[in-house]
């Protein structure tokens, strides 16, 4: 039988917890720069399309060796659409408080970005923007944010207000500067090129990288790994999928390497997680149960998502956290790793979960609430509170999500049991303070 770390620590007392803390305070101590802080968030792909995660229809080793080398969260959730977990995660706020139009970051939000690169930190983001406002079809309006106003100091990014190919001959914009002479290029190749030329250049100061992947959402397309032909380039197909999971791998793997060429990883917190579920109608197989993606749905198949985090050196190798995470918890916790605090009056959602990395017990959340308004679509608004167990939506529908996990079967209040009216009672005043 496994033991946790955080079980021994527990059963063995503080001490051994302080012992156990000393490396990480002695790097601390001798260290005068902050952690460097890579965030990688993959679009549209839910836990079960990662090896480390159970699943056997993918081979994702560089994402398994960072879980075997850190630790492997078994509960992140994120919303079930990209533009409403953007926000949430960038703000640290509930979708309720500032999320108003799909592909849109309001102006005058406060990001992580903005924190971090007030505190001394040098700040990037590259990958999938998406966030200065659309409407109906691929027209573009500027009510949202650019990239500069958001806190990056530095940016290679699709569809900020224009369109064009996200892979095979890419349309990115770079610094301000459109880029779309890249005929034969590989859009994700160009980015995660841009990332590592960033690392580079600011190794010996403190820097943030945040990298919302263009992968593996549709189309669904060949990637370099199987070397297409022209006019195979633009063909989509789900069968592709698989393929670009594991380019998703190797993107990560080619990021980690650079850091660890670098000789800064024991310096470089790496967090990888992904926006929502996985496309709808794809089936992934973990053990003998076959998950079908459900992005855009609220069920565990459209908000269930990866999350592992490695920083070597500080976190323990072959952790696994069952605590409950949600996206409003990344901001708090990136303030909690770079010493950071936050402006007085700020409106925060999230609790930092730090000290789990290390170990500890920590703060953890007994509950995840979401607001999911996508005004985008077909989708409709639905609002609920769930743990590990159980879900109440606002509209009253209880659920068992251990015995009913596709939500197919909600129950009636009057036959549960004390225990368990307590927990939805509980959820029900959360509903009600989320307004």
């Amino acid at each position: 039988m496994k033991i946790k770390r955080r079980e021994f620590l527990k059963s063995v007392g503080f001490g051994a917890a302080a012992v156990s803390m000393w490396p990480y305070l002695s790097s601390c101590i001798q260290s005068k720069q902050k952690p460097n802080i890579v965030l990688i968030m993959a679009d549209d792909v839910g836990y079960e399309g990662f090896s480390c995660y159970g699943s056997s229809t993918y081979r994702t080793p560089y994402i398994d060796e960072l879980a075997k080398s850190g630790i492997r969260f078994d509960y992140c959730f994120s919303t079930p659409l990209c533009t409403p977990s953007r926000v949430q995660i960038m703000t640290g706020k509930y979708n309720f408080r500032n999320y108003s139009e799909f592909g849109t970051l309001p102006q005058g939000e406060t990001t992580f970005a903005h924190l971090l690169k007030g505190a001394g930190y040098r700040t990037c983001v590259a990958g999938k923007w998406q966030l200065l406002g659309q409407v109906e079809g691929a027209n573009y309006k500027g009510i949202g944010t650019q990239p500069k106003d958001a806190g990056f100091d530095n940016y290679c990014l699709w569809q900020i207000d224009t369109l064009g190919s996200r892979y095979w001959n890419p349309v990115l914009n770079k610094n301000g500067e459109l880029l779309e002479n890249l005929g034969g290029q590989y859009g994700p190749d160009v980015i995660c090129d841009f990332v590592n030329n960033f690392i580079k250049k600011h190794k010996d100061e403190p820097f943030f990288v945040y990298y919302p992947m263009i992968l593996p959402h549709s189309p669904f397309v060949r990637t370099p790994a199987t070397l297409p032909l022209p006019d195979e380039q633009f063909v989509s197909d789900r069968k592709h999928f698989k393929e670009m999971i594991e380019y998703v791998d190797t993107l990560v793997g080619r990021i980690v390497n650079n850091i660890d060429d670098l000789e800064i990883r024991e310096n470089t917190l790496i967090l990888f997680t992904s926006d929502n579920g996985t496309m709808r109608g794809i089936p992934s197989q973990i053990g003998n149960r076959t998950i079908v993606g459900a992005k855009g749905l609220t069920t565990d198949a459209g908000t269930h998502v990866p999350f592992v985090a490695n920083w070597k050196g500080h976190i323990p190798g072959g952790e696994i956290c069952d605590d409950l995470i949600d996206f409003t918890d990344f901001l708090p916790t990136l303030l909690d790793v770079g010493d950071v605090k936050a402006s007085t009056g700020s409106v925060l959602d999230g609790r930092s979960f730090l000290p789990q990395l290390y170990g500890k017990n920590g703060n953890p959340r007994s509950w995840i609430f979401c607001d999911y308004d996508p005004k985008w679509g077909k989708w409709t608004k639905k609002r609920y509170v769930q743990n590990k167990e159980w879900k109440i939506y606002e509209d009253g529908r209880i659920f068992n999500l251990k015995m009913d996990v596709l939500e197919e079967n909600p129950l009636d209040r009057q036959r549960l049991n004390r225990d368990a009216l307590m927990i939805i009672e509980e959820f029900e005043d959360v509903l009600a303070r989320m307004k």
